[in-house]
Order: C-alpha cells, then sequence, then structure tokens
C-alpha cells in the first residue's frame, strides 16, 4: 500500500507533523528508531501546559493521542535507506519498502558531548545546553560554562541572567579584549585552568580543575556539536546549511526542503530547538504537506 505521507521520526516534531495529517483523514506511517534528544532529562520545561512534565510522558500521551486516528500506522524501527521523487518515494525499514507520496524529515540531531570524563554521565541530569529549558530550575546555585567553541562566548554572556557564572574556556576558546571586556560587565568570572573530570553528587556538578581545586555548581551548561541523526536527507539530495552547532536540513517558511515532496521539521531542520518549537515545526510541516497533496500547484510556488 502506498502512504500519502511517511513521518520519519516519531518525536514531538513528527508526532506534531502527523495530527494535522490524521486530522484531515489522510494515511500516515510514522517509522520511529525511539531516540528521542532529550530522553536523558527528566523533566521538559518551556512547554505551555507541559512546563515540568516528564518529556517521555509527553511523547507517550502524544502518541496515544495520534494513534487513535484510524489512518495513522506506527512502525518501531530505524529506516534505512529512502529514494525516490514526487508522488513515489521509498523508504526501507524493518525490512520492508514502504512508499509514500510524500515524505515529513524529523529524525532530530545527536549530541556530540565534549570529552571529559564524567560529563556523558550527568547529561540531562545536571549538565545542559539550553537555560531556557534549564536554567531556572538551578535556583540560586551558581552556574558554569563549560567552553566547546566561539560559540561558548553567547552561553556564558547569557547565563548570568540565571546566576553567578563561571565560565570554563578549558583551552579550546580565549576570549580577546573586547570579550574580557564584556563577560566582566556582564558579571562573568573567566577560569582558564583545564578542566580534569567532572564529579559531585545528587542536585550538584562539580568541575575538577587541572591544578587540583574544584568548583561546585547548581548546573553546567555546553554546547555540544551536532549532526542529523539519519543520512536520508544527503540520499535524498535535500539541500543543507552550516550553523553555529553543526549542518541542518535547510527549509523555506512552511518546512520545505529544497525537494519537491520532502518536509523536513525539528531539530534536523534548525540550528537549534526546544519541543515548543519541535511543535510549531512540525505543525507547519503536516499542514504544508496536507496542503501540497491537495494542491500540487503549491509546491511549484
Amino acid at each position: 500500500m502506498q502512504h500519502e505521507v511517511i513521518i520519519i521520526g516519531g518525536s514531538y516534531a513528527g508526532m506534531a507533523a502527523g495530527l494535522q495529517l490524521a486530522r484531515a483523514k489522510r494515511r500516515v506511517l510514522v517509522i520511529d528508531a525511539g531516540e528521542r534528544r532529550n530522553r536523558f532529562a527528566s523533566t521538559s520545561h518551556g512547554f505551555l501546559t507541559q512546563d515540568g512534565v516528564d518529556p517521555a510522558e509527553i511523547a507517550e500521551r502524544a502518541r496515544r493521542q495520534l494513534l487513535a486516528y484510524p489512518t495513522v500506522e506506527w512502525l518501531e524501527g530505524r529506516a534505512g535507506t529512502a529514494d525516490g521523487d514526487l508522488d513515489d518515494f521509498t523508504v526501507h525499514a524493518a525490512g520492508k519498502a514502504h512508499r509514500g507520496r510524500r515524505l515529513i524529515l524529523a529524525f532530530g540531531v545527536s549530541d556530540q558531548l565534549p570529552d571529559v570524563p564524567g560529563l556523558k554521565q550527568r547529561w540531562g541530569r545536571n549538565v545542559f545546553h539550553c537555560p531556557y529549558c534549564h536554567g531556572y530550575e538551578i535556583g540560586e546555585a551558581p552556574i558554569g560554562v563549560l567552553a566547546t567553541g566561539a560559540i561558548s562566548m553567547h552561553q556564558a554572556m547569557m547565563l548570568p541572567d540565571w546566576g553567578s557564572t563561571t565560565f570554563f574556556t578549558n583551552g579550546t576558546f580565549e576570549p580577546d579584549a573586547d570579550q574580557q571586556a564584556a563577560l566582566a560587565r556582564r558579571g562573568v568570572n573567566v577560569e582558564t585552568q583545564p578542566v580534569r573530570a567532572l564529579g559531585g553528587s545528587g542536585d550538584m556538578v562539580t568541575v575538577e580543575l587541572a591544578d587540583g581545586r574544584s568548583v561546585a555548581l547548581g548546573g553546567l551548561f555546553t554546547a555540544p556539536s551536532t549532526r542529523v541523526a539519519a543520512p536520508l536527507a544527503g540520499q535524498l539530495g535535500c539541500d543543507f546549511d552550516d550553523g553555529p552547532l553543526g549542518a541542518y536540513i535547510r527549509v523555506d517558511a512552511l518546512q520545505m526542503t529544497s525537494r519537491a515532496g520532502i518536509f523536513a521539521c525539528g531539530d534536523a531542520a534548525a540550528m537549534a530547538g526546544s519541543v515548543a518549537l519541535a511543535v510549531g515545526d512540525g505543525t507547519r510541516a503536516g499542514v504544508a504537506a496536507h496542503r501540497s497533496l491537495m494542491f500540487p500547484e503549491f509546491l511549484a510556488a
């Protein structure tokens, strides 16, 4: 059977896209590998009506609501390859070839974490990348920024709005004189000693420095590089843009890629993201895909 839309990636963006299509009574297949980017976090913040809720609970509730529509199918597995053209795409997953008239790429990104002992184990618990998602919960405790490159200067300038901030340059970024002055105006302490490891217990994380000192923090922020979580966009010939964290799929204002009939949404198609932004992008992608099915001339425009 040919589906009208195949959605690759069943996290927040993919399900938001699917919901619009399901409510338009279109036949939808969602292929999901079960690897949400925020699976390491116990709470999600900044999304209206869901602030402080376990992100797994948000995702599971969304899935139940989506699968209540009879035109939606869900396939657990990883999409291996994809090819084809408008009105006749093929996605290979779970040992089968699945055909669809439209594709929505919503498979997200994977974070390439700094190589610091102890960091991976604390990712999503007290080491984060987004202050809007996790800064408020740190309360009055001190905050750190672990540099990964020039983008970390932006993080260090932001974080004082959430608390007393120390910028650990860690040999990966050296602020120039103007940047030093800007950090001083924001009250940021710059620590140039290399970071040896992360430790701590409970809600606190301890930054262990090469000279033997330790700095206790309520939270540490860093900017990992990212890469799209599947090679399918490249296989399909979609164009990419370069962002400060990594390459992402190029889309227009309606989430259409450079290939006719292929849409992309969520973190794979944005410089940076959150649950709220992913849901908005997915909604746009689903509506645009539906519009293209109704009015094929929409794609040419």
